[in-house]
């Protein structure tokens, strides 16, 4: 327990004997979440909360201080999806908090665990709305995009607003949690002994949830009338950590399976039984498909149209939050639970007697599957001048396919669409990107974030424009002398750099950056290593040196500036204009 000798005007003792040891609010946050293990906070100084990080170092803690809040949360956020422990982000008021709050939105979109702290004004001059420094209602501004909210007003309730903090953030369906700390309350000062009475280690804060065993017979019943089953996996099943559970359900039923962009590695992809290069193949065909920690969201087009093909599916569906059920199309066995009791109930239940998949399920889809790769194999042995993408991805993957240990970052339009296709991963939560949302803009604080949690390299893969929504964090990195190679996919623009201006106007066209952007020069300015790479060959050599190194790099990998297609494979959610001038 911490404590700060004050001097209170209220404090009697006896002549000669020493004051009363005291503790303060700055003090007591920095204690409550050392006691529940948590050692790390992402975030950006100023006031009020600059002697509050001042403090969590002092105290052994570790604060990475970003350019830019929204990049420290979604560090924070990647933090508590490899950890399942939710990341501490720590903002200023207002303007600070509404830049975080992107991200918090995104943690609880994406179900990562994450705690928002940011500083505010005090409620007397908020609620009478005199016209405080960076006055805001940060509470009810918190509300609608998080999973919980909550404010603290007394230094003896600090240690209860975390708790609650912690176990809203990891328990059931997790998600991100605003905590409100007005500036007075980090200077209230209490008894220490007091204060440390307050506090609340949280015991079991995600509980496992046991399915009903009514519910785990009808999911095997489900499955066992299947002629064509498909097992479907998504970020929530590896972030359940269960992994040797799902395994040995995908390799006892002998099912193919069909990982999401971030379950990839949960099995290597080079698994047998990994449909992903069937992926259309075995969404339309199958007639039965077991979702775990995946949702039937516009990812998966809600579960109905031409991508689930025209004959009716039968869906057995594990998670944790019964609301998600039938939420697009219904569910015929439910299986509410944790992941990792769910799994292993469904496994123990694959008896001797128990039936294989249909032969002639698996030879077609090994058939689709073969087909595909030997295509896209074709695709990348292709070397055009410039690169496109698969020529530049085919360099990364060849040297990553040496390093399963290596976390992936990826974003972008097309560098999105063909690096999951086309990178392998081998180990569970070591692919990172845009997720639920589809956002851009997370790849500098998701890097940062697993180069902290691990401890090991990181290679962001980045389209251009997605770069530019955080790549001052470069300095980040450099500041920390993180292990983060970056490589931005460079074909002047957005989607492609070809666009013009139809009036023949100063102004270039809307997609279009400045041609021949060295963004390597960007990390040399603050003394990490820039590679420039034109050709294949190049953006080996680059890759494998910056690998080598454990350096902060950047390699500006020259794209095709028409190799990039409109809104990557989303065209048909980005409207075209239908009236021609």
């Amino acid at each position: 327990m911490s404590t700060v000798e004050i001097a209170r005007p209220d404090a009697t003792t006896a002549q000669g004997s020493e004051p009363a040891a005291t503790t303060d609010g700055f003090h007591l946050v920095i204690d409550a979440l050392k006691l529940n293990g948590i050692d790390t906070i992402f975030g950006l100084v100023g006031i009020p909360i600059t002697d509050l990080a001042r403090l969590a170092q002092a105290e052994g803690m570790r604060f990475i201080g970003f350019r830019h809040e929204q990049n420290a949360g979604n560090a924070a956020a990647i933090h508590g999806y490899m950890t399942q422990k939710p990341g501490i982000c720590l903002t200023v008021s207002a303007p600070g908090f509404l830049n975080g709050l992107t991200a918090l939105a995104n943690a609880t979109t994406n179900c990562f665990p994450m705690i928002l702290i940011s500083g505010s004004s005090e409620r007397e001059i908020v609620d009478l709305q005199q016209g405080d420094y960076e006055e805001m209602d940060q509470l009810n501004a918190a509300k609608p995009y998080a999973k919980a909210a909550y404010r603290v007003l007394h230094a003896e309730d600090i240690g209860i607003g975390i708790a609650r903090a912690i176990r809203a953030a990891v328990s059931g369906r997790p998600g991100g949690v605003y905590l409100d700390l007005p500036a007075k309350l980090l200077a209230q000062v209490i008894d220490a002994a007091k204060g440390k009475e307050s506090l609340v280690k949280v015991v079991d804060p995600a509980p496992r949830q046991l399915p009903s065993p009514d519910s785990v017979k009808r999911a095997l019943d489900v499955i066992k009338g299947a002629k064509r089953p498909l097992i479907l996996l998504g970020k929530g099943a590896a972030y359940a950590q269960a992994d040797k559970a799902i395994r040995d359900l995908v390799e006892k039923s002998g099912i193919p399976y069909l990982p999401m962009s971030m379950a990839k590695g949960l099995l290597p992809d080079t698994h047998a039984q990994s449909a992903s290069a069937a992926r259309s193949y075995v969404l339309q065909e199958s007639d039965c498909v077991v979702l775990i920690g995946a949702r039937l969201n516009w990812l998966l087009a809600h579960g109905k149209g031409k991508t689930w093909g025209s004959a009716p599916k039968r869906f057995v569906q594990i998670d944790i939050a019964p609301t998600e059920i039938d939420s697009n199309v219904a569910i015929e066995a439910p299986l509410i639970g944790d992941i990792g009791s769910c799994v292993s109930a469904l496994v123990a239940g694959l008896d001797a007697n128990f039936p294989k998949p249909p032969a002639d399920w698996i030879s077609a889809v090994t058939e689709k599957k073969n087909k595909n790769l030997e295509k896209m194999a074709a695709t990348l042995a292709k070397n055009p001048s410039p690169m496109n993408f698969h020529s530049a991805l085919r360099a990364i993957r060849d040297v990553l396919k040496t390093r399963p240990d290596i976390n992936v970052v990826n974003e972008g339009a097309n560098t999105l669409d063909y690096a999951r296709a086309v990178i392998d991963m081998y180990e569970p939560r070591r692919r990172f990107d845009s997720g639920t949302w589809g956002i851009m803009g997370i790849g500098m604080g998701f890097a940062i974030g697993a180069a902290v949690t691990s401890g090991t390299q990181v290679v962001a893969i980045e389209g251009d424009s997605a770069f530019g929504f955080s790549g001052m964090e470069l300095e980040t990195i450099c500041r920390y002398d993180l292990p983060v190679c970056t490589i931005v996919f460079n074909n002047n623009g957005v989607y492609k750099g070809t666009d013009v201006n139809p009036t023949g106007g100063k102004d270039v066209a809307p997609t279009v950056f400045v041609k021949g952007a060295r963004y390597d020069k960007m990390i040399e300015a603050f003394g990490g290593i820039g590679f420039n790479a034109t050709t294949p060959e190049e953006l080996t050599h680059a890759l494998q040196e910056a690998i080598k190194s454990g350096k902060p790099t950047l390699i500006n990998a020259v794209i095709d500036e028409a190799a990039g297609t409109e809104s990557g494979r989303l065209t048909n959610l980005n409207p075209q204009s239908g009236v021609k001038k």
